[in-house]
Parts: structure tokens; sequence; C-alpha cells
């Protein structure tokens, strides 16, 4: 039995240093983009985290095609590419009558085909895989401590900002009645967002690192309706997918992101059927025995 554990589980990290930096890589993201993807969730924003993953794509591709495969340039280029999404979408929501969500949803579109024009133009389409895919078992020092440091900053702003968090997301326009501090809350939380993102992208890619944000707190809203239950268990979830993933990808040979992301969509789907909040299963338990 030990033998056992120790072939599935222990080895690949035991072993090899590039699964223990992987494992280390992921983890850390787990702790810190879930927790960002839960208020996404409870504000009706999901969706828009998946604009805020292409809106980097033009920073992050000049970063890339000026330093190569440098973290610095890549998350500088990445964060003033996303920081110019998010606050111009803001300006151009509040100045006209177009909803934030259409306004984002332009920038993010424009922001996406320059992303990819660059790429296309002066790189290849292999650049432009390793932007979107990324590569979780080349992850080096650097792209450690900056997930780490990612990962310190969005505990530390989401402390210090849950309160105006937690009422926008129940009742804008009272906090907008008691505090000042709604915008400001919104643009940095918008902020954290990209930047948990853009730390994203190192370890498991742009796209993925959608996935590994949001599919957690989608997941665990089947399993209970309290916010630091959400929290705690999204971020379980994150961590347990991400240590599946990689024995996953190691002993089966398949890519490291989506091994991540599908044994975090297999939880959801198995949510969705058994989850004792809204699943379809215990939805289906509680009519026949009102109807009994």
């Amino acid at each position: 039995m030990f033998a056992f554990f120790w072939h599935w589980l222990i080895e690949p990290f035991a072993e090899f240093d590039f699964m223990l930096r992987a494992l280390a890589g992921c983890l850390a993201l787990s702790l810190s983009a879930p927790l960002v993807g839960v208020f996404l969730m409870l504000r009706r924003m999901s969706l828009t985290g998946d604009a805020m993953a292409h809106a980097i794509l033009p920073g992050a591709a000049l970063g890339y095609l000026v330093a190569g495969l440098s973290v610095e340039a890549m998350t500088l280029g990445g964060l003033l590419a996303g920081g110019l999404v998010v606050i111009l979408s803001g300006f151009v929501a509040r100045l006209t009558e177009s909803g934030e969500d259409s306004s984002l949803a332009a920038f993010y579109l424009i922001s996406m085909a320059l992303g990819v024009m660059i790429i296309s133009v002066n790189g290849s389409s292999v650049d432009l895989l390793h932007v979107l895919f990324g590569s979780a078992l080349a992850l080096n020092d650097a792209a450690l401590w900056l997930l780490g440091s990612v990962t310190s900053l969005t505990l530390l702003l989401l402390a210090l900002l849950y309160r105006p968090l937690v009422m926008e997301c129940l009742d804008p326009d009272f906090l907008g009645s008691v505090s000042r501090m709604g915008p400001v809350a919104h643009i940095a939380f918008l902020l954290l967002a990209v930047l948990n993102l853009i730390a994203g992208f190192h370890a498991i890619g742009t796209l993925m690192a959608v996935g590994i944000m949001i599919l957690p707190a989608i997941t665990a809203r089947y399993w209970t309706n309290r916010l630091s239950h959400l929290l705690l268990l999204s971020v379980a979830l994150a961590m347990l997918s991400s240590l599946s993933g990689l024995l996953i990808s190691y002993h089966l040979g398949w890519p490291t992101s989506p091994a991540i992301i599908l044994t975090l969509g297999a939880g959801y789907f198995l949510s969705l059927l058994t989850g004792h909040q809204s699943g379809l299963l215990w939805r289906y338990i509680r009519r026949s025995h009102l109807q009994a």
C-alpha cells in the first residue's frame, strides 16, 4: 500500500524539482484567484474574468516579444494593458449611457484582437500558444516569487476591502449612500482580478487562469450559501484540483493546464448533480418529498 501511494502521489514531487515548483506555483495561485472568483460570481460578473484575461494579451505579447520569457516584462505589460482596459471601460460606463459590461466587452475585444495581431505579425503560433496556455512545468524562481507576491497582496487587499466588497455585492446603492469607498473598492477589486490573471498566465496560461478563478467559486456555491464557507471551499477545491491535475498530467502524459481545469470541471458536474444547496438530485428529492 505504501509503495502504491509513493508511486502515484509522492514520487513525482519527490523525484522531480519541476513538479515541485509547479505544485508550489499552482497552490499559491489557488490561494488567491478563487477568492477573487467568489466576489466576481456574487456580483454576477463571472464572465468578466474571461474578458480581463483577453484584455491583458497585448501587453503580455509585447513584453514577450521585447524581452522573451521575462516574467518582469510580461507582467508589467499585462498589468498595463489590463489596467488600462478596466479604467477606460469604467470611465466610459460612467460618462455615457453604456453599461459597464458592454463597455468592458468592447475594450476587451479590441485588446484581444490587438494582441493576436502583434503576435501574428512579429511572432509565431508557438508564441501565442505559450501566452494563452502557459507552462506550469516550466516555472522558474522569478515566476514563483511573482505568484507568492500576488497571493500575499491579494489576501491583504481583500482583508482591507472585505466590508465594502460584501456591501457592494448586496446593495451597491446603499454603499454609495453611506461611504465613498464604493468606486475605490470596485476599481481596486478589478485591478486585483487583472493581477491574479497575470500571475495565472505564468503558471497555467491566460485562458486557463480564468478557470481556476471562476470554476471553484461556482462549484462551491452548490454546497454552501455562507460567504466564509464559499471562500474556504473554493480555495480547497482549487488546491485539490491543482494537485490532481498535476498528478494526472504526470502519469498520463496529458498537458498540465487543461488537466487541472478539466479536474475542476469534473468537480463542477459532480456538484451540479449532488450539491445539497441547489444540485439537481437534491432538488428532485425535495420536490418528491413535498409532493408526497
